[in-house]
């Protein structure tokens, strides 16, 4: 019943936390709490069965949840508000009020510290396209990602993963400091060189390189590329040499 992910509560048991499985705290005390056993009922509801016990505590933190204080929005109506979130536009952040954008915690979403990062960019462009009168961005065409089968990974070097570095245990559990580390810029990069960028162009050059009929046009920007169909034999050299599966070959429509 732990809201958890498995991994943080086996950190959590490895630092010496203790847990103290379906209790409720029944009353709070100078020097302790007293907590109460409880049980299942056959709905899976916890049920209170009078037996306690006191456990000795200097400090008590409720850690019940979070909620979004939208106080500051003033009077409702003003802004729309469904399940404790301001309504906004998911790609621009814009509320049905001209002008007012949200984005992070106080709207909708995974809320998370990425999903808040990734509002702010939406936001920030939605907000640049509303002062300067231009139209709306919107979201791009997502890359289908190609089977594994479609890779020639022959093209990449094998390379281990680097593991990010972890706090020493008993520095985890005398501070608050975090506990898994940062990779240095260096392995950063090295990691970064190790996605296989599945069915996206990574601009290596190898169909025009490979074109025995010099019928790909690089066009300028890198990843754009044409295909001139009026020298193309239909060969597929292209597309068997292509890295990442990012070259598919349609019928042509007579």
């Amino acid at each position: 019943r732990m809201p958890a992910h498995g991994q943080e509560v086996q950190e959590a048991e490895d630092e010496g936390i203790r847990f103290q499985w379906l209790s409720t705290i029944e009353h709070v005390d100078a020097d302790g709490i007293t907590i109460e056993t409880m049980e299942l009922d056959d709905t899976g509801f916890p049920q209170p069965t009078g037996h306690t016990e006191h456990l000795a505590a200097d400090s008590v933190l409720l850690a019940l949840g979070q909620d979004t204080d939208l106080t500051l929005l003033g009077e409702a109506g003003q802004v729309q508000v469904a399940d404790g979130a301001v309504c906004t536009d998911p790609w621009t952040g814009h509320t049905h009020l001209a002008g007012v954008f949200a984005a992070g915690d106080v709207s909708a979403g995974d809320r998370t510290v990425t999903e808040a990062v990734a509002d702010g960019r939406r936001a920030a462009a939605g907000i640049d396209a509303w002062l300067s009168g231009r139209a709306a961005p919107q979201p791009a065409a997502e890359t289908a990602l190609a089977p594994y089968d479609s890779l020639n990974t022959w093209y990449f070097e094998d390379a281990p993963r680097h593991h990010r570095p972890r706090l020493e245990m008993v520095r985890r559990q005398s501070s608050f400091d975090e506990v898994i580390l940062d990779l240095d810029s260096d392995n950063a990069l090295f990691e970064a060189r190790r996605c296989l960028s599945c069915g996206g162009c990574i601009s290596c050059d190898n169909c025009f390189a490979y074109c025995p009929d010099n019928a790909v046009i690089k066009l300028g920007p890198e990843g754009q590329y044409a295909v001139d169909l009026d020298y193309c034999k239909g060969c597929g050299l292209c597309v068997e040499e292509c890295p990442t599966g990012s070259i598919v070959m349609e019928p042509e429509e007579v």
